[in-house]
Order: structure tokens, then C-alpha cells, then sequence
């Protein structure tokens, strides 16, 4: 059951990534203003365009800086989130000798066993306090944030001509230097995220994920490439000071080597014991 998650995660992530690709490249083109209608033009794309204004003119005009600012802001706004998020993960990873276990138990595979084993994941899972489904929240959310980012700039003029150092915020940046730092911060908090498992694995994931927003920001505006390194920016500072894997690792290791202890006094007493025993016979 976990893994089937696992691997339906990993497929709703690739699936996502690829939508948000198609959803892009098929965007309107109609410039956005204050007469524009309708849910996601006037409401959505619009106030989004001017968030990004409004922080902008604090900082000289700078439309850079207004995506940098606009991505902090909806970061720290899902900091509750994607923290819960995290627990949730590491709790996760936590029990998962126990679901490995509960898996050879009920390894037939008939309904009556399969059930079984459903039934006591969800006993497990339940007793952990966790949730095998929360991974998918900061995703669900952070998609329709990019996608709108993505349109409030390149169907806003003022937004889609505006620079930011070497880049045309409207255009791929032509030296790939943003694709390129996004896909390399993306990595850097995926190998920060599996540093705190308890176990090897998730690869998949730690060196796919890089390469997709690196292909995605590759050809698209140098907006979503800047929303991607101020995103994953942020989410690497923010593992580290919330969820620091190295105190999570060093924890972890330091809880290992005591029980590693208490398993070899153990094994000494059995050891005396049994020699004890066998003095007495003689």
C-alpha cells in the first residue's frame, strides 16, 4: 500500500508537471487589465499582476524583485503547510520497518490477506498520527500559484516587457542561468529532504524533479524560472531551519548506536548467564 502511494505520487508529480506544461503553452494571450472578466482574467490573473506592481514600486519599479517578493510571501504563507507537510513525511519514513513488516506478514495475495493488510496499515497509520496523502497538498496548492504567475506576466504588458539583470522577464533567459539555478536549488532541497529519511531511496524523485523544472523553465518566461529559484530558495532555507536533516540524521545515528549498545549488553548478559549455567553443571 505505501509504495503503490509512493509510486502514484510519483506519477501525479510527473503528470502535474507535464499538465503545467501543456496548460501554459495553451494559455490565452489577450492582454490582462482591469476591464478583463470572468473568475481567473478579473479576479485572479489580475490582482495577481498588480501584487507583483504593488511590490515592485517598493523596490524602484524593479518587476524582479516584485516575483521574488510575491513567491517569499506565498512561501511564508505556506510555512504551516509544507512544515506539517514534513512531520508528516518523517513519520512517515518512521514507520516504515513497521509497514515493511505488516507487508511480509500479509504477503498472499488474495482479497481475504489484502484486506488484511489494508486494515492494519490504516490501524497503523491511525495509532502514528499520520497521513499517507498530505505530500500531495503543497503541490496542489503551488500549481495554480505558477500557472497564474506565469499569465499575470506574460498577458500584462508593463510586466512582460519589464528586466531583471540580464533577462526579459517575458522570455526564456537566453543564457540559461535561471533554468539552471532553479533546477539546481530544486535538488539541493530534494537531497536535503532525503538526507532526513531513515532509509536510501526516493531517487526517482530527488534527480527527476531538478530535470523537469529545468526543461520547463528552459523554453518558457524568465518569470517562472525566477519564481522557481526564490521558490526552492526559500524551501531550502526553510528545511534547514525548521527541518534540519542533518540534526534529524545525527539524532537518528545517535539513537542507533544506543540501542546498537543495549543489544550487545544484552548479548553479553546472555553470554554470562549462560556460562554461569554451565559451571554450575559442572
Amino acid at each position: 500500500m505505501f509504495n503503490l502511494i509512493k509510486k502514484r505520487k510519483r506519477l501525479l508529480l510527473m503528470v502535474s508537471m507535464l499538465a503545467m506544461v501543456f496548460v501554459l503553452a495553451a494559455c490565452g494571450t489577450s492582454d490582462v487589465t482591469a476591464e478583463s472578466e470572468g473568475f481567473w482574467d478579473g479576479i485572479i490573473i489580475y490582482n495577481f499582476a498588480r501584487l507583483i506592481i504593488w511590490f515592485s514600486d517598493l523596490f524602484g519599479g524593479n518587476y524582479g524583485i516584485g516575483i521574488i517578493m510575491v513567491t517569499v510571501l506565498i512561501r511564508a504563507l505556506m510555512i504551516p503547510i509544507t512544515h506539517f507537510q514534513q512531520k508528516n513525511m518523517q513519520q512517515m519514513n518512521e514507520i516504515n520497518p513497521q509497514l515493511t513488516e505488516l507487508r511480509e506478514r500479509y504477503s498472499a495475495r488474495d482479497a481475504e490477506t489484502q484486506e488484511k493488510l489494508r486494515n492494519e496499515q490504516q490501524k497503523l497509520y491511525k495509532e502514528a498520527g499520520v497521513n499517507p496523502f498530505l505530500g500531495f497538498l503543497p503541490l496542489l496548492i503551488q500549481m495554480p500559484v505558477f500557472i497564474a504567475l506565469y499569465q499575470a506576466v506574460n498577458r500584462t504588458p508593463i510586466l512582460a516587457t519589464g528586466d531583471f539583470l540580464w533577462v526579459n522577464l517575458g522570455a526564456p533567459d537566453p543564457y540559461f542561468i535561471l533554468p539552471l539555478l532553479a533546477g539546481a536549488f530544486t535538488l539541493a532541497n530534494s537531497h536535503l529532504m532525503s538526507l532526513g529519511r531513515p532509509q536510501a531511496g526516493g531517487k526517482f524523485i530527488t534527480y527527476i524533479m531538478p530535470l523537469f523544472i529545468v526543461l520547463i523553465t528552459f523554453r518558457l518566461s524568465s518569470a517562472l524560472a525566477l519564481y522557481f529559484v526564490a521558490s526552492n530558495g526559500f524551501a531550502v532555507l526553510q528545511t534547514l531551519l525548521l527541518q534540519n536533516p542533518y540534526k534529524i540524521r545525527r539524532e537518528r545515528e545517535e539513537k542507533e548506536a544506543r540501542q546498537r549498545e543495549i543489544e550487545l549488553e544484552r548479548r553479553k548478559a546472555r553470554k554470562r548467564a549462560q556460562k554461569l549455567g554451565r559451571n554450575v553443571r559442572k
